[in-house]
Protein backbone atom coordinates (compact mmCIF):
# COMPACT_ATOMS: atom_id res chain seq x y z
CA UNK A 1 0.00 0.00 0.00
CA UNK A 2 2.76 2.59 0.97
CA UNK A 3 4.71 2.15 -2.65
CA UNK A 4 1.58 2.06 -4.24
CA UNK A 5 0.76 5.20 -2.32
CA UNK A 6 4.03 6.98 -3.44
CA UNK A 7 3.84 5.86 -7.24
CA UNK A 8 -0.01 7.61 -7.20
CA UNK A 9 0.71 10.68 -5.45
CA UNK A 10 3.85 11.31 -7.04
CA UNK A 11 2.81 11.38 -10.22
CA UNK A 12 -0.50 13.80 -9.60
CA UNK A 13 2.61 15.55 -7.49
CA UNK A 14 4.73 16.07 -10.80
CA UNK A 15 1.88 16.79 -13.28
CA UNK A 16 0.96 20.00 -10.59
CA UNK A 17 4.19 21.21 -9.91
CA UNK A 18 5.69 21.00 -13.61
CA UNK A 19 4.89 24.21 -14.85
CA UNK A 20 5.76 25.67 -11.65
CA UNK A 21 8.88 23.52 -12.01
CA UNK A 22 9.85 24.84 -15.73
CA UNK A 23 9.54 28.62 -14.11
CA UNK A 24 11.75 27.95 -11.04
CA UNK A 25 14.05 26.13 -13.48
CA UNK A 26 14.61 29.23 -15.52
CA UNK A 27 15.23 31.59 -13.07
CA UNK A 28 18.13 29.44 -12.08
CA UNK A 29 19.16 28.54 -15.23
CA UNK A 30 19.30 32.81 -15.85
CA UNK A 31 21.13 33.70 -12.98
CA UNK A 32 24.56 31.86 -13.77
CA UNK A 33 23.63 29.98 -17.35
CA UNK A 34 24.10 26.39 -15.68
CA UNK A 35 21.95 23.31 -15.07
CA UNK A 36 18.87 24.33 -12.73
CA UNK A 37 19.31 20.67 -11.57
CA UNK A 38 22.21 19.43 -8.70
CA UNK A 39 22.00 15.38 -9.30
CA UNK A 40 23.19 14.39 -5.31
CA UNK A 41 24.73 11.40 -3.99
CA UNK A 42 22.59 10.08 -1.99
CA UNK A 43 22.68 6.73 0.44
CA UNK A 44 19.36 4.19 -0.08
CA UNK A 45 17.61 1.91 1.78
CA UNK A 46 20.14 -0.90 2.68
CA UNK A 47 23.34 1.02 1.93
CA UNK A 48 22.32 1.28 -1.82
CA UNK A 49 23.44 4.55 -3.41
CA UNK A 50 21.07 6.59 -5.54
CA UNK A 51 21.19 10.21 -7.51
CA UNK A 52 18.65 12.54 -5.87
CA UNK A 53 17.35 15.48 -8.14
CA UNK A 54 17.29 19.09 -6.70
CA UNK A 55 16.24 21.73 -7.99
CA UNK A 56 19.85 23.82 -8.02
CA UNK A 57 20.43 26.47 -4.76
CA UNK A 58 23.89 27.37 -5.16
CA UNK A 59 26.65 28.27 -7.28
CA UNK A 60 28.31 25.66 -9.89
CA UNK A 61 30.23 22.90 -8.29
CA UNK A 62 29.78 23.85 -4.84
CA UNK A 63 29.57 20.18 -3.59
CA UNK A 64 33.29 20.44 -4.43
CA UNK A 65 34.05 22.81 -1.35
CA UNK A 66 33.95 19.42 1.02
CA UNK A 67 31.16 21.30 3.10
CA UNK A 68 28.31 18.93 3.31
CA UNK A 69 25.96 20.42 5.91
CA UNK A 70 24.03 24.02 4.91
CA UNK A 71 23.55 27.08 7.21
CA UNK A 72 21.41 30.33 6.27
CA UNK A 73 24.69 32.60 5.68
CA UNK A 74 26.50 29.48 3.73
CA UNK A 75 28.13 32.16 0.60
CA UNK A 76 27.72 28.99 -1.88
CA UNK A 77 24.03 29.73 -1.93
CA UNK A 78 22.64 31.53 -5.36
CA UNK A 79 19.89 34.51 -4.82
CA UNK A 80 17.24 31.93 -6.37
CA UNK A 81 19.08 29.58 -4.24
CA UNK A 82 17.82 31.81 -1.24
CA UNK A 83 13.95 31.54 -2.15
CA UNK A 84 14.09 27.70 -2.92
CA UNK A 85 15.45 26.64 0.57
CA UNK A 86 13.24 29.37 1.96
CA UNK A 87 10.00 27.66 0.70
CA UNK A 88 11.79 24.26 0.42
CA UNK A 89 11.07 24.06 -3.59
CA UNK A 90 14.02 21.31 -3.92
CA UNK A 91 11.50 19.14 -2.30
CA UNK A 92 9.18 19.09 -5.41
CA UNK A 93 11.82 17.88 -7.87
CA UNK A 94 12.33 14.70 -5.32
CA UNK A 95 8.83 13.85 -6.51
CA UNK A 96 10.74 12.03 -9.18
CA UNK A 97 12.53 10.07 -6.75
CA UNK A 98 9.62 8.78 -5.10
CA UNK A 99 8.06 8.09 -8.15
CA UNK A 100 11.19 5.78 -9.58
CA UNK A 101 11.31 4.04 -6.08
CA UNK A 102 14.22 5.67 -4.78
CA UNK A 103 12.53 7.42 -2.26
CA UNK A 104 9.38 7.40 -0.56
CA UNK A 105 7.16 10.39 0.82
CA UNK A 106 7.82 9.44 4.24
CA UNK A 107 10.89 8.00 5.62
CA UNK A 108 14.39 9.22 7.38
CA UNK A 109 15.88 12.29 4.98
CA UNK A 110 18.43 11.07 2.89
CA UNK A 111 22.42 11.16 3.97
CA UNK A 112 25.75 11.15 2.09
CA UNK A 113 28.06 8.84 2.28
CA UNK A 114 30.32 10.53 4.20
CA UNK A 115 27.73 11.64 7.06
CA UNK A 116 26.40 7.50 7.04
CA UNK A 117 30.04 6.71 7.59
CA UNK A 118 29.84 7.85 10.77
CA UNK A 119 27.01 6.37 11.67
CA UNK A 120 26.92 3.76 14.80
CA UNK A 121 25.16 0.13 14.40
CA UNK A 122 22.54 1.61 16.41
CA UNK A 123 21.72 4.61 13.89
CA UNK A 124 22.32 2.28 10.72
CA UNK A 125 19.01 0.86 11.22
CA UNK A 126 17.83 3.96 9.28
CA UNK A 127 18.76 1.97 6.41
CA UNK A 128 15.99 -0.30 6.69
CA UNK A 129 13.47 1.66 5.21
CA UNK A 130 13.27 4.31 2.16
CA UNK A 131 14.56 7.56 2.75
CA UNK A 132 11.60 10.24 2.00
CA UNK A 133 10.94 13.47 1.67
CA UNK A 134 9.41 14.29 4.89
CA UNK A 135 9.74 12.58 8.80
CA UNK A 136 9.39 14.36 12.19
CA UNK A 137 13.12 15.36 11.84
CA UNK A 138 12.04 16.99 8.86
CA UNK A 139 9.43 19.47 10.67
CA UNK A 140 11.55 19.46 13.64
CA UNK A 141 15.00 20.49 12.41
CA UNK A 142 13.06 22.44 8.85
CA UNK A 143 14.98 25.46 10.22
CA UNK A 144 18.13 23.53 10.10
CA UNK A 145 20.41 26.50 8.07
CA UNK A 146 19.07 28.95 10.64
CA UNK A 147 20.62 26.41 13.25
CA UNK A 148 23.96 26.06 11.51
CA UNK A 149 24.49 30.19 10.59
CA UNK A 150 26.84 31.16 13.59
CA UNK A 151 29.04 28.42 13.02
CA UNK A 152 32.04 28.16 11.78
CA UNK A 153 32.46 25.00 10.97
CA UNK A 154 28.80 23.58 10.08
CA UNK A 155 29.40 19.92 9.28
CA UNK A 156 30.71 19.54 13.07
CA UNK A 157 27.82 21.61 14.54
CA UNK A 158 25.42 19.35 12.66
CA UNK A 159 26.81 15.95 14.16
CA UNK A 160 27.33 17.64 17.77
CA UNK A 161 23.34 19.22 18.09
CA UNK A 162 21.14 18.01 15.51
CA UNK A 163 22.20 14.43 13.98
CA UNK A 164 21.89 12.93 17.61
CA UNK A 165 18.12 14.45 17.80
CA UNK A 166 17.55 13.59 13.60
CA UNK A 167 19.03 9.82 14.01
CA UNK A 168 16.56 9.28 17.72
CA UNK A 169 13.26 10.36 15.18
CA UNK A 170 14.40 8.95 12.89
CA UNK A 171 14.63 5.42 14.27
CA UNK A 172 11.28 6.02 16.07
CA UNK A 173 9.71 5.95 12.93
CA UNK A 174 11.22 2.79 11.49
CA UNK A 175 10.29 1.17 14.52
CA UNK A 176 7.00 2.93 14.55
CA UNK A 177 5.69 3.56 11.04
CA UNK A 178 2.11 2.51 8.87
CA UNK A 179 -0.09 4.36 6.04
CA UNK A 180 -1.36 6.33 8.39
CA UNK A 181 1.01 7.95 9.86
CA UNK A 182 2.43 8.41 6.95
CA UNK A 183 -0.65 10.82 5.63
CA UNK A 184 -0.68 12.84 9.44
CA UNK A 185 3.23 13.34 8.70
CA UNK A 186 2.54 14.65 4.78
CA UNK A 187 -0.25 16.53 6.81
CA UNK A 188 1.54 18.27 9.37
CA UNK A 189 4.29 18.84 6.88
CA UNK A 190 2.20 21.14 4.56
CA UNK A 191 0.87 22.92 7.90
CA UNK A 192 4.43 23.76 8.57
CA UNK A 193 5.11 25.90 5.48
CA UNK A 194 2.57 27.81 7.03
CA UNK A 195 2.81 27.54 10.59
CA UNK A 196 6.01 26.20 12.15
CA UNK A 197 4.96 26.64 15.52
CA UNK A 198 1.38 25.18 14.96
CA UNK A 199 2.86 22.48 13.15
CA UNK A 200 5.25 21.07 16.07
CA UNK A 201 2.33 21.09 18.38
CA UNK A 202 0.65 18.74 16.32
CA UNK A 203 3.72 16.72 16.07
CA UNK A 204 4.21 16.48 19.44
CA UNK A 205 0.25 15.13 20.14
CA UNK A 206 1.31 12.64 17.40
CA UNK A 207 4.21 11.51 19.51
CA UNK A 208 2.29 11.53 22.51
CA UNK A 209 -0.20 9.52 20.93
CA UNK A 210 2.03 6.83 19.85
CA UNK A 211 3.90 6.64 23.13
CA UNK A 212 7.22 8.31 22.35
CA UNK A 213 9.65 8.76 24.79
CA UNK A 214 9.60 11.90 26.67
CA UNK A 215 13.07 13.71 25.37
CA UNK A 216 11.36 13.25 22.12
CA UNK A 217 8.07 14.60 22.94
CA UNK A 218 10.11 17.64 24.40
CA UNK A 219 12.66 17.52 21.20
CA UNK A 220 9.34 17.80 18.94
CA UNK A 221 8.53 21.11 20.88
CA UNK A 222 11.98 23.32 20.26
CA UNK A 223 11.33 25.27 23.40
CA UNK A 224 15.13 24.60 24.42
CA UNK A 225 17.79 25.35 23.04
CA UNK A 226 19.98 22.63 21.68
CA UNK A 227 23.18 21.33 23.37
CA UNK A 228 26.04 18.57 21.58
CA UNK A 229 25.03 15.34 22.77
CA UNK A 230 25.78 12.00 21.69
CA UNK A 231 24.34 10.16 18.89
CA UNK A 232 22.25 7.04 19.21
CA UNK A 233 24.34 3.83 20.27
CA UNK A 234 27.13 6.33 21.44
CA UNK A 235 28.42 8.01 25.13
CA UNK A 236 30.61 10.23 23.55
CA UNK A 237 30.16 13.50 21.50
CA UNK A 238 31.10 13.79 18.06
CA UNK A 239 34.32 15.97 18.47
CA UNK A 240 35.73 15.70 14.68
CA UNK A 241 34.07 16.33 11.72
Amino acid sequence: MKRFFDICFSLIGLIIASPFLLIVSFFIWFEDKGSPFFMADRVGSRGKLFKMIKLRSMVLNANKSGVESTSASDKRITKTGKYIRKFKLDELSQLWNVFKGDMSFVGPRPNVVSETNLYTNIEKKLLKVKPGITDYASIVFSDEANILKDFTNPDLAYNQIIRPWKSRLGLFYVNNNNLLIDIILIFITLISLFSRKFSLKLLSKLLTALNAPKELIEISLRKFELHPFPPPGSDEIVTQR
